[in-house]
């Protein structure tokens, strides 16, 4: 969605500072007090001056991976499932905005790059869409941003790329889609359908709803326009389109709604409704959220494998404290079953191989001492253990079951209903004696020291949680890349890039780890800061030095694991003042995702307590996997619990541990203010008198 999904708000204070600057910046646009830097216009005309000069295509071989970047384009090549095709996207620093326009060629299978330089080749861009069929891309819209983000520019412009022969060609046709971003676009058959986006006038933000038809065999452009008294989904950008059959499918997406107050302020709108269109018929149904379905969200990615469509990601602003927000970044994943429209969470789950893998080490471990946590990267180190670092976050889950935010309420006796109607045969018992599952466990783990078995149940290669993911699916494999996403105060744009086995689903595999990219401060905001602060005493002064100081340590050190989590918590908890300690807090619950009741335990709750209020959740994922029914279900269901339960152990005992000596300050301190008050109050009472 190019700028409209930057900087999701954390506070009150960076609420009015950033409305403040972007009235300043509305008043320049008025007074037509755009700086060199801000004309686009010269800009456009520089770059085309650019590209005139080339004369034939150029291919670079065993280039380094794409700079990071958001909002591009990755699409599967048609004619080999193994390579990804990427183009555009923009990369924000904190400071300026730079839109790219180069076009990159991936070979999975040698993991190689290649970097093409075509003549009347597009202007660069970023928020356009891109689809491939038989030999060829085809792209359409897109945003180009000034450095300072002072103006805009949406395309209309519609190109196709040869696969062959890496040419570009613009398509000029009447009946085009208006200038546009943030649209989506997909493929059904031999025609390219486009369904909504936004255009930036500068003085107002205008949606769209509207529906477009391009047929590749006649090149030709058809609005389809809704029948009158039909039903059509509301006017919106970022949401997702895909195809099943003769059917699109429309799921989110976002809108900014003016409020009717003095001020002419804006509301953000997240959409959490599906719909579905037949195009043979041009009619839009609305979708019922059946089965276990994520709670509202915005920057969400969604592909198609086979009869599921699959969801990762996206972001959630939650209030931590009074008018404060966090903005919790996602990295789930669901399924949404096709042929039955139905719901269901993915799970990943490791074989028996892995699982004996992951004993043997612990026994490594323990022969070795046992209490040393590091890993040696030795020649006898498993397989697994070899695979790419990375980052380490965990699952942040949907935090919007159990908060104030509007979503589909399903009880559990819905839930048991919808459960049995997954399939004809699958039935799903909650009442059990777990003893029988994990016995065999128990005597496994009585053998091994606890923190040898912390150490191998904690490295999990996953993807962190993001927003404005590319994701597509070739020959049976999920490809992940970039995104974006919020450390602070600070817009952290990834450029890795991880595969999932979608036959498998048993782990993530970083192919390309996220480098580290650097954050430049706005001089302006610094300003503001520094007048707005200027009657704090010294010691205050100090002590904000120091909390940016653990800011820039926060962000340097990335995304946090849980056992990263762990680490601080023990390390450092106890050292930080109350305030800081409440932040650090906040931070690992909101990066863990430690909010989502059905897959975190709650404080002092045991293994059979967690999965005895939860089973349900888990065997709907487990069923995903395994098709099992009964008894073999439930243990299938058991072992992801388990799992999951191991994983947040270590970071939830010393969460509660710091939880309650904080408790016990705050009330502590609150006694110690009432004893104040009541001795000021009898100074100023005797001072009265006279």
């Amino acid at each position: 969605m190019g700028k409209k999904q930057k900087k999701p708000g954390t506070g009150k204070q960076k609420t009015e500072r950033k409305t403040a600057k972007a009235e300043e910046k509305k008043s320049r646009r008025e007074e037509k007090k755009i700086s060199q830097e801000d004309d686009i216009d010269a800009i456009l005309a520089n770059i085309q001056k650019e590209e005139a000069k080339k004369k034939e295509v150029h291919v670079e071989e065993h280039v380094p991976p794409p700079s990071a970047r958001c909002n591009c384009s990755v699409t599967v090549n048609p004619l080999k499932e193994t390579e990804l095709i990427i183009y555009g996207g923009e990369f924000y620093n904190g400071d300026k905005t730079f839109v790219y326009g180069d076009l990159y060629r991936y070979n999975a299978e040698k993991r190689e790059w290649k970097l093409i330089s075509s003549p009347n080749s597009p202007p660069p861009r970023s928020a356009h869409q891109a689809v491939a069929w038989k030999n060829s891309l085809f792209i359409f819209g897109g945003e180009f941003t000034s450095p300072n983000q002072e103006r805009f520019h949406h395309y209309k412009d519609f190109w196709r790329l040869d696969l062959n022969s890496n040419q570009w060609e613009q398509i000029q046709l009447k009946g085009s889609p208006s200038a546009r971003s943030g649209h989506r676009m997909v493929l059904y058959k031999h025609k390219i359908v486009i369904f909504g986006g936004f255009y930036d006038t500068l003085r107002e933000v205008r949606y769209y709803n509207d529906l477009h038809v391009f047929d590749l065999d006649d090149f030709k452009w058809q609005e389809i326009k809704p029948k009158l008294g039909s039903l059509w989904p509301s006017p919106r950008s970022g949401f997702q389109f895909f195809v099943y059959q003769d059917e699109i499918f429309l799921y989110g997406g976002y809108f900014k709604d003016h409020v009717s107050d003095k001020d002419g302020s804006e509301k953000g709108i997240v959409h959490a409704d599906m719909w579905v269109l037949d195009l043979r018929s041009g009619e839009w149904n609305k979708v019922k959220k059946l089965g276990l379905p994520p709670g509202p969200r915005a920057g969400f990615s969604m592909c198609v494998h086979k009869k599921r469509a699959l969801l990762f990601g996206g972001v959630v602003d939650m209030e931590v404290q009074g008018d404060v927000l966090r903005s919790l970044f996602l990295n789930e994943l669901y399924g949404f079953q096709l042929d039955n429209q139905r719901w269901y969470p993915l799970e990943l789950r490791k074989g028996k191989a892995t699982k004996d893998k992951t004993r043997g080490q612990a026994k490594m471990a323990l022969q070795s001492g046992g209490s040393s946590t590091k890993r040696k990267d030795d020649e006898d180190a498993p397989s697994e253990f070899k695979e790419t670092k990375a980052f380490k976050a965990f699952d942040l889950e949907d935090v919007c079951h159990n908060n104030s935010l509007e979503m589909t309420e399903v009880d559990e006796e819905d839930c048991q209903q919808l459960a049995n109607k997954v399939t004809g045969k699958l039935s799903i018992d909650d009442q059990f004696d777990i003893t029988e599952y994990s016995s065999n466990e128990k005597r496994d783990s009585q053998s091994m020291n606890s923190e040898a078995m912390t150490l191998v149940t904690t490295e999990v290669v996953k993807p962190c949680g993001r927003i404005n993911a590319c994701i597509v699916v070739g020959k049976d494999t999920l490809y992940l890349y970039g995104g974006m996403m919020e450390i602070g105060d600070q817009e952290l744009t990834l450029d890795d890039l991880y595969t999932l086995d979608l036959n498998k689903l048993d782990e993530w595999k970083c192919v390309i780890q996220a480098s580290k990219t650097e954050w430049v401060e706005a001089s302006d905001d610094e300003d503001d800061e520094s007048n707005e602060d200027g009657d704090i005493n010294e010691g205050d002064s100090e002590e904000e030095e120091e909390d940016g100081n653990e800011e820039e340590n926060e962000s340097d050190k990335g995304i946090l694991g849980v056992e990263d989590a762990a680490a601080i918590l023990r390390g450092e908890g106890r050292k930080l003042r109350r305030k800081d300690r409440r932040a650090k807090i906040d931070q690992i619950r909101a990066e863990l995702g430690l909010a989502d009741s059905q897959r975190t335990p709650l404080p002092g709750e045991t293994l059979k307590e967690f999965f005895s209020r939860t089973n349900l959740y888990w065997q709907m994922a487990a069923y995903e996997h395994t098709q099992h029914t009964g008894k073999e279900l439930r243990k299938d269901g058991f072992d992801l619990a388990e799992s999951r339960f191991k994983e947040l152990k270590p970071v939830l005992d010393e969460l509660t541990k710091l939880e309650a000596e904080q408790k016990t300050e705050e009330e502590e301190d609150a006694k110690n203010m009432l004893k104040k008050k009541g001795k000021e109050k009898a100074k100023h009472s005797v001072l009265h008198r006279f």
